[in-house]
């Protein structure tokens, strides 16, 4: 206050006051204004010369109509932000007169302040051509950017409708994905920490930045990233062979003894997969500081924004096929309580069983259930058993409705979410049977009897003939070792009729088996982003290598076609003979949608990473 109250200091200029050129340009004379115009757009103002002319402008707030647009557009463009403290504060001071005065002002103002969201760019020129454009580390950048959000509050506080004009102006100014991963990395930030004093953006904004996100993801898919890798690690290793032929033996014995870790070891080598691993991670830390206080879990910031991100998760995640990475938001903020993944779990429940939902939205649902059941270690078992009841006293209605009449026949068409049920509740066994007998051998057993899988897999719809053969196999051993059901009978009379599909392709017809007639997918699959995953692994059920009993299990062989890149991903690493264990046909569907049976466990160490 005490500055603001002060007199400008004098500097050198031209012309008369500021009010007076304003009078003449109205009447005509624009001399004296285009002068004005020229000393404000000097690119070597000097900070007394700013401060001189904000003074008189935040006096002269009521002469700046629309029609001097031209002018309020030069004043926008002042460097203000790289400058002393006292052009900052004179400069913050002329805004909030600007807009409260000239409310026909806010958009070029909001679009000033946001365009300062990211790192500026400097750009060389040789010969009339730019020979760099790359971000600016400024040592400032973050002193910067809290300036700006200064100046945003102060503008939403004289103009109550900022946030209406704000959200278009955010949304145009989001950059391309292929912009550099510092620029995209501020951006998301800086949007993040406008929903702290503007809440009611909140969702909107969360909206935006999860969208850019799940862009990012299915224009990634996991084969591509572990391909990636896997020829960044073969370069690493060969380079690494080459530079240890150069040194002596005394320089190797040094460098056995001090390991170095290289600096790019936490970097993706697939250069879309390390933008949205960043992402990620910021979109992790905002969820942890959201919802905890001091430290502590604050229930209810955590309910607020929980259900902020279950209405982006229905919007965006639900509907969209086979993304591996940007849906592990629901999967975190669920690990913080219990109740909050009841309720998610809860939610999905009622997609699925809803019958006014599309047929693609209840499967998918059904996915998400099975595979949130399964990996999420948070989740106890009483709380398996609920799901697991809940899901198999509902395919046994739907048995009792469909078994009998004219649509009781095996169609993914006609009973996609029953076999997406059965699919979750196969995968969800497998997963979990371990700890369902744990404890009370003979109690654990009386409980998987209750649940009559025999009906399910006997019945007319046939589910081990749809779900994927890798889920139905180690079901059928699991059941068949604890004696719930014998599964290779059904399985080998669907596998003698099975009809092969012949693709034309380049390199001629290419005879396949459809090994996955859901087109399903696993949605919390093995993450594979290396800083991220670091937040996940903790919560993360992997999958546990099988016992040589288990193996025994799944001697039973079930061919329905073999491919040299496609195996059954419980059982990477652990059998070095093929005689006899389960092999998987091709898949139906485009490489670009991988996703499903690739993932169904997260491999150990010595797994070979799968495509399919």
């Amino acid at each position: 206050d005490e500055f603001i109250s002060s007199p400008p200091r004098k500097t050198v200029r031209f012309g008369g006051t500021l009010t007076e050129i304003l009078l003449k340009y109205e009447k005509g004379d624009t001399t004296d204004f285009e002068l004005l115009k020229h000393q404000l757009s000097d690119p070597d103002i000097k900070d007394a010369q700013i401060i001189n002319w904000l003074h008189e402008f935040r006096a002269s707030v009521a002469y700046l109509t629309k029609e001097l647009e031209q002018l309020v557009n030069i004043l926008l463009k002042l460097p203000w932000l790289r400058r002393s403290r006292e052009v900052v504060e004179e400069y913050l001071g002329f805004l909030g007169n600007l807009v409260s005065a000239q409310t026909v002002h806010l958009r070029p103002c909001l679009r000033m302040i946001v365009s300062q969201f990211v790192p500026p760019r400097i750009t060389i020129r040789e010969d009339d051509v730019d020979i760099s454009d790359s971000d600016d580390d400024d040592e400032n950048i973050s002193e910067n950017f809290d300036t700006c959000h200064r100046a945003l509050q102060t503008v939403a506080r004289y103009v109550p409708s900022t946030p209406q004009f704000l959200m278009p102006i955010l949304v145009e100014f989001f950059p391309f994905i292929n912009k550099s991963e510092r620029t995209l990395e501020c951006y998301v930030h800086n949007l993040l920490r406008v929903t702290v004093y503007l809440p009611m953006l909140r969702l909107q904004i969360l909206e935006l930045i999860i969208e850019k996100l799940l862009k990012l993801d299915v224009s990634t898919p996991q084969q591509d990233i572990e391909d990636a890798e896997e020829t960044a690690n073969n370069c690493a290793s060969e380079e690494k062979s080459t530079e240890e032929g150069l040194f002596d033996m005394e320089e190797d014995e040094d460098r056995k003894g001090n390991k170095v870790v290289s600096p790019s070891v936490e970097r993706m080598a697939h250069p879309l997969a390390e933008r949205l691993d960043i992402l990620m991670t910021i979109l992790f830390s905002y969820i942890r500081d959201v919802c905890h206080v001091d430290g502590k879990l604050n229930i209810s910031n955590t309910k607020d924004l929980y259900r902020d991100l279950v209405s982006v998760f229905d919007k965006l995640i639900l509907p969209t096929h086979a993304s591996c990475h940007v849906q592990y938001f629901m999967f975190y903020i669920c690990s913080f309580k219990l109740g909050l993944a009841e309720a998610f779990l809860d939610h999905l429940w009622k997609k699925l069983q809803d019958p006014n939902n599309p047929s693609v939205i209840r499967q998918t649902a059904g996915s998400y259930i099975g595979s949130f059941l399964a990996r999420a270690k948070f989740i106890p078992i009483v709380t398996v058993k609920a799901c697991l009841d809940l899901l198999v006293n509902w395919l046994h209605k739907y048995i009792d409705n469909q078994d009998t009449g004219a649509n009781a026949y095996c169609d993914v068409a006609l009973h996609g979410p029953f076999y997406s049920t059965c699919q979750a509740v196969f995968y969800t066994l497998i997963f979990r049977h371990k700890q369902l007998l744990d404890g009370n051998l003979r109690k654990g057993l009386s409980y998987l009897q209750s649940l009559n899988f025999e009906r399910i897999v006997m019945c007319q719809l046939n589910p081990l003939k749809i779900c994927i053969p890798s889920v139905v196999n180690l079901f059928a051993a699991i059941t068949r070792k604890y004696q719930l059901v014998f599964c290779y009978t059904i399985i080998e009379r669907n596998n003698r009729q099975f009809i092969p599909v012949v693709r034309s392709g380049t390199g001629g017809d290419l005879v396949q088996t459809c090994t996955n007639p859901l087109d399903s997918f696993f949605p919390f699959d093995p993450y594979i982003l290396k800083r991220s995953k670091k937040t996940i692994d903790p919560m993360y059920q992997f999958w546990e290598e099988l016992s040589a009993e288990d193996l025994e299990n799944l001697k039973k062989p079930i061919k329905k076609g073999t491919s040299e890149d496609e195996d059954d991903d419980f059982l990477k690493g652990e059998t070095p003979q093929n005689d006899g264990v389960v092999e998987i046909a091709p898949n139906s569907y485009e490489s670009n949608t991988r996703s499903p049976v690739s993932s169904i466990g997260s491999p150990a160490d010595c797994y070979v990473p799968y495509p399919l």
